[in-house]
């Protein structure tokens, strides 16, 4: 087992110790992204500690089939959370009161879908039954199947403008050429049609209140060194993580500028960014390193960027820098005032790989997404004729 922080949270505690409520939630953490982060920040609402427990991949291939990333990657990732207090690895896959009780935690608490064993168990019902389990609202228009979706299917519909902006509809041309190239493959969460409530794609609508939830609304104090990075943060992933931990270190603040959608795709291509500018910003407001975003940055660091926001260091990881309309180099102005660092993170990990090892393992995550659904639509529908069974009485 790990821990993020004091390892003393598996070894228990007299009752004169424990004075916070400890909160438990489990799961895979595969890909993780904003709607995770807002099921830990739920959960964090309700109690003062939120110890997170991750499954194995030996575990996770056993009842969903591989995972994306590798469990040494999924903890950092939940460790990088803002809300996370304690990481421990080797979750089971169906939460027993003795987990909770070696953790000392009070209980546990999960969205409101549903998740099961391989044999179509529900993964909480122990905790359910003692009345150690409480459920928070899964954050609407996102899942792992929806992203895995969107880099198989190469769709570019979560980044439409105007007054497509918010279509949720896989665009008819994409559906066709993947049905003709690929007879009985699934839409992969892609379309509102989906049968599975938690499995289908649904809008997601951003909010002001959204954002404010995700940030810690605190500005610099006087004296702090302020750092300044700008990028697409797509896919948000360990290699990110490093980047901005090492980047914190050069200061006391960091700012995070966010390029739109139209300036990531110029210098990206394909259906990149695979998240749309929305969805980054709260993917890297969950971030424990991360104080401010700027939504939109300019690609160009200007000097009224750097004065407005007093930004005293600008950073570039080890990741090309195109230049704008092929000529001028962004980081020009803050190269000319001496402030400009590059970091070299150490992780080689970036949006392209994870693209890889999808497309390489479609067939297995195309199975996996189908049998999950399947599963879902099951206990859905059992839960629906309980519902008229209980109003019926």
């Amino acid at each position: 087992m790990e821990a993020n922080g004091d390892t003393s949270a598996c070894n228990g505690y007299s009752d004169k110790q424990r004075k916070d409520v400890r909160v438990w939630c489990d799961g895979c953490y595969d890909m993780v992204h904003f709607g995770h982060a807002n099921s830990l920040r739920q959960a964090k609402a309700l109690g003062d500690k939120v110890i997170v427990g991750i499954h194995t991949d030996e575990e996770i291939t056993k009842h969903k089939g591989p995972p994306v990333f590798t469990e040494e990657e999924r903890v950092k990732m939940v460790k990088g959370i803002k809300w996370v207090d304690e990481v421990v690895l080797g979750a089971p896959y169906v939460t027993t009161l003795k987990v909770l009780d070696q953790n000392n935690c009070d209980f546990c608490v999960h969205g409101d879908d549903i998740t099961m064993t391989a044999e179509g168990v529900d993964t909480y019902h122990l905790v359910k039954s003692a009345n150690r389990y409480k459920e928070v609202k899964r954050t609407a228009g996102v899942s792992t199947t929806d992203l895995v979706g969107r880099m198989l299917l190469l769709t570019r519909n979560h980044f439409r403008q105007g007054s497509a902006e918010y279509d949720i509809e896989k665009e008819v041309s994409i559906l066709k050429r993947q049905i003709k190239s690929h007879p009985g493959s699934s839409n992969m969460g892609q379309d509102s049609a989906a049968k599975s409530p938690w499995t289908g794609c649904s809008q997601f609508l951003p909010t002001t209140q959204k954002i404010i939830q995700f940030s810690d609304g605190k500005s610099p104090n006087p004296g702090d060194k302020i750092v300044y990075v700008a990028g697409a943060f797509d896919l948000f992933h360990v290699g990110h993580l490093d980047f901005l931990e090492k980047a914190k270190k050069l200061g006391d603040y960091l700012i995070v500028g966010l390029h739109t959608d139209p300036v990531v795709n110029s210098y990206k291509g394909s259906n990149y960014p695979i998240m749309n500018l929305h969805e980054r910003v709260l993917s890297v407001l969950a971030c424990k390193f991360v104080n401010e975003v700027v939504i939109g940055a300019p690609y160009c660091v200007t000097e009224e960027l750097l004065e407005h926001f007093k930004i005293d260091v600008v950073c570039h990881g080890r990741t090309p820098i195109a230049l704008e309309n092929g000529k001028i180099d962004p980081y020009a102005v803050p190269k000319t005032r001496a402030i400009f660092e590059l970091i070299d993170s150490g992780n080689e990990m970036t949006t392209e790989r994870i693209v890889e090892r999808i497309i390489s393992h479609r067939l297995e995550y195309e199975r996996r997404n189908q049998a999950k659904e399947k599963k879902e639509i099951e206990a859905f529908e059992a839960l629906q004729r309980q519902k008229q069974t209980q109003k019926a009485g």
